[in-house]
């Protein structure tokens, strides 16, 4: 309990901006395609979670004061996607202009994917903590995109697998502790991941028919179990080792 407050008095200012944040982007989401009032409710809930999961993960030996620099980013960039998480609970909203809104927001967190990493190497900052944050928001935003890809009818539920396929490896991981040394670095896999996220928003977009759409998702998670495949022989091998 002593390092859970030691973490929310080091990280409370940080989440206060991210709140701020937050609310301004869920408020101009709400009020621009007049969302119900539980939306924004739903917002605030869903960060509040990720404060207390913020604050739970904190390392007890910290660079620097506050959350850092590059946590900040990502931080900034995680409340740019729970107001858009929150509309997969309102599937009915999702018009035209809506999903183009999704779209804009979505790329403008992807634009900032990679400048928290590197502004942890300019300062010396890098942390497994700021790593693994930053995985975490990549892959909740592959799953919130491909979920509303699919509440959009462009495609059919199976597109889901493109967000979930990393959660569904954690869980193999579980079954099989094989798959749960760490995997080295890989271009591959970052590039596979941009990808992922490119083909979901042009699936979202509205003047996209549902064919090409299905057809791009089906490409798109075709490499993404191609690049599992590869990091799954990568386990095995070395175990085998």
């Amino acid at each position: 309990m002593i390092f859970d407050m030691f973490s929310w008095h080091r990280a409370r200012n940080d989440l206060a901006g991210g709140f701020l944040s937050l609310l301004v982007v869920s408020v101009t989401t709400w009020w621009l395609f007049h969302l119900p009032a539980s939306y924004l409710l739903q917002a605030i809930a869903l960060y509040a979670l990720l404060g207390e999961l913020v604050i739970y993960f904190m390392p007890a030996v910290f660079p620097g004061r506050g959350l850092g620099w590059a946590n900040r980013v990502t931080l900034g960039r995680a409340t740019l996607l729970l107001p858009l998480t929150v509309l997969v609970l309102h599937a009915e909203q999702l018009n035209d202009p809506l999903r183009w809104w999704i779209i804009v927001v979505s790329t403008i967190a992807m634009l900032l994917d990679g400048l928290d990493g590197w502004i942890a190497r300019r300062t010396g900052t890098s942390m497994t903590f700021g790593a693994r944050f930053d995985m975490e928001l990549d892959a909740f935003l592959l799953l919130t995109l491909s979920i509303l890809v699919w509440l959009s009818s462009q495609t059919g539920p199976w597109v889901i697998l493109i967000g979930a396929f990393r959660y569904l490896f954690v869980v193999a991981g579980l079954l099989w502790p094989t798959l749960q040394a760490t995997l080295p670095a890989s271009q591959r896999r970052k590039i596979i991941c941009v990808v992922q996220g490119v083909t979901l928003l042009v699936c979202l977009g509205p003047i996209i028919s549902s064919t090409i759409a299905s057809a791009a998702a089906m490409g798109a998670l075709g490499l993404l179990v191609y690049s599992f495949a590869g990091d799954v022989q990568w386990l095995l091998k070395r175990a085998d080792r």
